[in-house]
């Protein structure tokens, strides 16, 4: 009976119906929360040279579940790869995030709370907070590999849509179970399809099927020293393109705006939207 669980697995993957995958951001979340038994399954890559140093290749591999209606749980596994030293796992992610309102409101809010076990080698850039800057990314990726950091992040997402935009704000608090500072940051993101009129057919190059925007993030300091002063920051346009089964490629050169910033950052990677999928699982075990 064991022998069968792969196999219905795989099923579920290759036959549940696909949905619309998404917002474009790499680092700003919107309001957007999976339907109950949806998930999104999304690889999120970026790369970037650091001055003089290695060029390096964070990724973290996605699982987004919609638990309840009004909860959404993911988890991550995130690796690295720096030019001329190695690749290796760098640690894994569980993230929740709560919508309190069932209601459609002028602004929209969602709380998001998340455990990291990831090492100081890690490249991913899911966020930047307190300090982090391009002196981080200049460590020899084997002695990151060293440093556990447990941190717990919280953070209060806003978004407003008006006129076929989704206007979005992230204010983040960060901290180490163990020891240091608070540490904050924000991201901010605004995006449009570039056509709100959708086909009734299936249609991969529709205007529809393409979201626009720009997005900047950075960091604000820590409870010992809040402020702007040694923070990077980033901004950048942004670009998805939907198919017309529910996979979405994403893209966004980030360009830095302080000198603690890495001066370009590539981000790119692949949404996988599946609906019904927790039911699809539930009828291939009866």
């Amino acid at each position: 009976m064991h022998r069968e669980y792969p196999r219905a697995l795989t099923a579920a993957l290759l036959f549940v119906p696909a949905c619309w995958a998404g917002e474009p951001f790499f680092v700003t979340y919107t309001a957007h929360m999976e339907d109950k038994g949806d998930l999104e399954i999304a690889l999120k890559n970026v790369t970037g040279k650091p001055g003089e140093n290695n060029r390096f290749l964070g990724s973290a591999l996605e699982f987004e579940y919609g638990v309840t209606s009004w909860w959404t749980s993911e988890f991550y596994l995130d690796g690295q790869s720096t030019a001329n030293q190695s690749t290796f796992f760098t640690g894994y992610r569980w993230e929740n995030r709560f919508r309190p309102s069932p209601r459609v409101h002028w602004i929209n809010p969602v709380l998001y709370l998340e455990y990291e076990n990831i090492n100081e080698a890690d490249r991913a850039l899911l966020e930047v907070v307190g300090n982090d800057g391009v002196a981080d990314l200049n460590v020899p990726v084997h002695e990151g590999r060293r440093q556990v950091q447990r941190e717990l992040e919280a953070k209060l997402i806003l978004d407003s849509s008006f006129k076929g935009w989704t206007l979005a704000e992230n204010f983040i608090a960060e901290k180490d179970v163990r020891r240091g500072p608070y540490e904050f940051g924000y991201a901010i993101g605004i995006y449009r399809r570039l056509s709100n009129a959708s086909s009734p057919a299936r249609c991969n190059f529709c205007r529809s099927n393409i979201q626009a925007g720009v997005e900047m993030y950075g960091g604000l300091g820590t409870s010992q020293g809040f402020g702007l002063r040694n923070t990077s920051h980033y901004v950048g346009p942004t670009v998805a393109w939907t198919l017309s089964r529910g996979v979405m490629f994403k893209f966004s050169p980030n360009f830095g705006l302080t000198d603690n910033s890495v001066p370009i950052l590539l981000r790119f990677g692949v949404v996988v939207e599946m609906e019904d999928f927790g039911s699809a699982v539930k009828k291939l075990f009866r």
